[in-house]
């Protein structure tokens, strides 16, 4: 018997609100787990994207899924466009939300399960059984609880009545353009990474003053990190120095352009 699936609607970037990283471990250590338990395959968007898959093929996963679940944190217009569209279909959804977010209008009279930000383990882990006990309610829908706007106005939901077949000209288009998204997102990826590691220079430590440098000096770079000087030729401050960075090698800088800071040892 095929295992059942659920589609998980949620935040995937960062959010400036945040930690980096914070609704993936959301997630890997609370959504998934719950998931699981419930007796479902979980399933994000960017699962689908890993195995290659055009936007058709995740639009298609949303709605067919046996179960979804949507998270509302931090109001992001993805998850609550994708949410539309699930409920269009009248198909099931689990409402979760952190208790940093306000409940939206729209859909604040359905049921919803609310979880620590903070993601500690010991609530996380009553937190997991009782979204696995909520997943397996309204999949099965025993407290008949209004689980849509369809169910809502008591209109007639949407269906999809004809197969919808791409020609490889269009396929190759749209596979194209997902490629170019996911290019764009590395992009931003990296660019903040690089404004987070400027920030922790700047926070943690004080930017040398490229004069007073010498070799020996422990000194960070916002984009090699942590290194060690090991020469400096030239007169201050159009002088080069050779540096060894941790992850980084050797490199050679000219001390005018390097912002560096020195750590103290």
């Amino acid at each position: 018997m095929e295992q059942k699936t659920c589609f998980i609607i949620m935040p995937i970037s960062d959010n400036e609100d945040y930690d980096s990283g914070h609704f993936d471990r959301v997630y890997e250590y609370l959504i998934k787990p719950a998931v699981s338990q419930a007796g479902f395959i979980p399933l994000r968007a960017d699962d689908v994207r890993k195995t290659n898959y055009i936007i058709l093929d995740i639009l298609k996963r949303l709605i067919e899924s046996d179960m979804a679940i949507c998270d509302l944190s931090s109001r992001n217009p993805n998850v609550l466009y994708e949410l539309g569209i699930r409920q269009a279909f009248d198909k099931p959804v689990a409402f979760i939300k952190d208790e940093k977010t306000e409940r939206i209008f729209d859909i604040q009279g359905f049921r919803d399960f609310e979880y620590s930000s903070n993601l500690r383990i010991d609530e996380v882990e009553k937190e997991r059984e009782k979204l696995s006990e909520m997943i397996v309610n309204t999949y099965s829908n025993e407290n008949k609880d209004v689980n849509s706007i369809i169910d809502l106005l008591s209109i007639s939901k949407a269906s999809i009545k004809n197969e919808i077949n791409i020609s490889p000209e269009l396929s190759i288009v749209m596979q194209s353009l997902e490629e170019i998204n996911t290019k764009v997102s590395k992009l931003q990826e990296d660019i903040g990474k690089t404004q987070k590691d400027t920030e922790i220079v700047n926070q943690e430590y004080k930017f040398a003053d490229i004069r007073t440098l010498k070799e020996g000096d422990i000194v960070y770079h916002s984009r090699f990190g942590k290194g060690k000087i090991e020469s400096l030729t030239g007169n201050q401050p159009n002088s080069w120095a050779r540096i060894n960075f941790i992850e980084g090698g050797n490199k050679s800088l000219v001390l005018k352009f390097a912002k560096l800071a020195r750590i103290e040892e």
